[in-house]
């Protein structure tokens, strides 16, 4: 069995509701253990979506960027982790509410490193009132983010 790049992969970039201290960080957690480390992701750019309380990255310009967190899991943990991540960002409904892609972060000091972030997928949704720019690219200064739903992600 050959094994690709992608299953070696076992960092994720979290910008929202999964970072270490934020709502869902606890889902993150549910696969096993993992380091953070504060990133930043280039050439995307970060929206807050109202009503829903929750954050949408997509393609950018160049100067354009995310800040959030890699998180990185042991290969064993990756995998007890992934469906977990998965089924939080809808990456199986139809559509999919996110899709998982492989992109470059900038580490703290410079390093670089690739993992996977989850881009919002639903374009149709990003044309409607409530898809607001967070322009210091941090979702943790974003308006009413932290608003109680029955059905927050």
């Amino acid at each position: 069995m050959t094994v690709s790049a992608a299953d070696l992969l076992t960092t994720v970039f979290v910008y929202g509701t999964l970072m270490p201290g934020e709502r869902n960080a606890g889902v993150a957690a549910r696969g096993g253990t993992f380091t953070a480390q504060p990133a930043t992701l280039r050439g995307h750019r970060l929206l807050h979506l109202t009503p829903e309380a929750y954050p949408a990255v997509i393609p950018g310009r160049p100067q354009d960027f995310v800040l959030g967190h890699a998180l990185t899991y042991a290969p064993a943990d990756w995998q007890a982790a992934l469906p977990f991540l998965d089924a939080l960002e809808g990456t199986e409904e139809t559509p999919p509410l996110y899709t998982r892609e492989q992109v470059e972060l900038q580490l703290e000091g410079g390093q670089t490193l690739t993992a996977w972030v989850y881009l919002y997928a639903r374009a149709d949704r990003l044309s409607q009132p409530g898809a607001d720019p967070v322009l210091s690219g941090d979702w943790r200064e974003a308006p009413d983010r932290m608003r109680p739903r029955p059905s927050d992600r």
